[in-house]
């Protein structure tokens, strides 16, 4: 089976490899497929650690787990990447994120600013 993030290869050959080691990713891209794996799992910590620290929504976890849970998720489609690579501090990804929820298909379309401290990428919230 296909990793959840959408990668050819298996969760454990992919996006689990990043769950194990916190989010230690070479690009921003890895990063929101990483991510959006952990909704699926709705692996709180995770959701957690690779969020920035200044905007990090620690008092929703509890909600964001809860809803991760009581949706169904269906597919990742990545539509753009800007920067975000190994060499990059910053970066943007676009993305459309289908699942289902109260017996309908919805979708989170969002661009995801991604900053990178330390050698580290994480997730900063919604780009300009």
């Amino acid at each position: 089976m296909n990793c959840h993030c959408g990668n050819d290869k298996t969760y454990k050959a992919c996006c689990e490899v990043f769950h194990r080691n916190n989010g230690k990713t070479d690009t921003a891209e890895q990063l929101m497929r990483s991510r959006y794996s952990a909704f699926v799992l709705a692996n709180g910590n995770y959701l957690m650690a690779t969020h920035h620290k200044s905007t990090r929504p620690t008092k929703e976890k509890k909600a964001i787990v809860k809803w991760a849970k009581s949706v169904q998720w269906i597919r990742l489609e990545v539509l753009e990447s800007t920067k975000g690579t190994q060499n990059d501090t910053e970066g943007t990804v676009t993305f459309n994120a289908y699942f289902f929820e109260n017996g309908n298909v919805d979708v989170i379309h969002e661009k995801s600013a991604f900053v990178k401290e330390n050698d580290q990428w994480f997730y900063l919230g919604l780009s300009e």
